[in-house]
């Protein structure tokens, strides 16, 4: 990744700004209040904390988090092992490429909305194996399963990720169920349609980008799942588009916290209520940058609608049910290919 190729060059409207603007507004909430922190339950729920995950989602449809729970070793350790891996040669990666066969693993060509990222990925599931539609045909039922490709090396990769994957399981469940709360259902509403998960992670390393004004490590997109948790180093570089102006500002890292966002799916579910909002991610010039997304999406074969307890005459359902089985075998169709028409979206549904 020396020289700039065009495939990676946005067009002139969504190419970054150097300068930049701080998020001040977007919530840091310190989740202490909830015990205990080793239960997947909140069990001693606090209102204040039900109500500033409330407004964080309607009016940012982001948020971190402090205090969530996850030990700072396990996250330590795949940080590092993440390190390892990608410091390898591009020959030692492609061991584990993924491919339209394999769709987990190790890639270095990702396109958002037709654009070449500026990044490469190593992709894992949570439930092994994972059951998928094996097509995007509304009538075909046939279903596959994906399968993880770890690598040789680092020997402690996969451990590393398998540990970590079960704290962000455990943390999504408590924000789902303080989202849940905060819409005035039952704390346990979503919990169902996470049976049999379709969740994964993926490992994300930055290299350093020579036209940091011309490319992006991830373009302008939504994330089309439940809810995303996202661990990032300390380069920064994550940008949310501000609901209110539409301005692009810039998430700055943390220590130990995570950044939350609402997924398409629980915009459906909220009925717009809450939204799931554009962001990407800028490159530097200088240093590069890692982050860990957890990326919390239900069983292939839920039905995605708005919730009745949240839809009545005066409110009435904005979108037609979808299959979530059918929408990411579609989405991964242009990770493969580019295709002319753009990727499927929630507003397709919009009735």
């Amino acid at each position: 990744m020396g020289e700039v190729d065009p495939a990676f060059i946005q067009d002139p409207e969504h190419r970054p700004k150097i300068a930049f603007t701080e998020a001040q507004g977007i919530p840091l909430i310190d989740l202490s209040p909830i015990s205990p922190q080793s239960s997947d339950k909140v069990s001693a729920v606090d209102e204040g904390v039900v109500r500033e995950i409330g407004d964080a989602c309607k009016e940012w449809g982001f948020f971190q988090v402090i205090n969530h729970g996850v030990p700072l070793e396990k996250r330590q350790r795949i940080e590092d092992a993440s390190r390892k891996f990608f410091a390898q040669s591009l020959e030692e990666k492609r061991k584990v490429r993924r491919n339209d066969k394999e769709v987990l693993g190790y890639y270095d060509t990702e396109h958002t909305k037709n654009v070449r990222d500026w990044k490469e990925v190593f992709d894992f599931t949570i439930e092994e194996p994972t059951i998928i539609p094996a097509s995007h045909e509304p009538d075909d039922k046939e279903v596959t399963e994906w399968t993880n490709q770890w690598p040789d090396y680092p020997t402690e990769l996969r451990e590393a990720c398998q540990e970590y994957a079960q704290e962000m399981v455990k943390l999504a469940y408590k924000l789902m169920e303080l989202v849940a709360l905060s819409l005035g259902l039952p704390g346990d509403k979503f919990h169902g349609f996470f049976k049999d998960q379709t969740s994964f992670i993926r490992l994300n390393h930055y290299p350093p980008c020579p036209a940091p004004h011309l490319a992006l490590g991830v373009g302008r997109h939504k994330d089309g799942g439940g809810l995303t948790i996202l661990a990032q180093d300390d380069v920064g570089g994550l940008e949310v588009k501000r609901k209110t102006d539409g301005e692009w500002i810039r998430v700055n890292p943390t220590p130990d916290a995570y950044i939350i966002n609402v997924g398409d799916i629980i915009q459906v579910w909220s009925n717009d209520k809450y939204e799931s909002v554009d962001h990407r991610v800028m490159v530097n010039s200088k240093r590069e940058r890692f982050s860990i997304p957890f990326f919390f999406n239900p069983a292939h074969y839920t039905l995605v609608k708005p919730l009745e307890e949240l839809t009545n005459e005066q409110n009435p359902a904005k979108y037609r049910e979808y299959s979530w089985g059918k929408f990411i075998t579609n989405r991964k169709r242009s990770n493969f290919q580019k295709l002319n028409v753009e990727n499927i979206q929630i507003y397709h549904f919009r009735i």
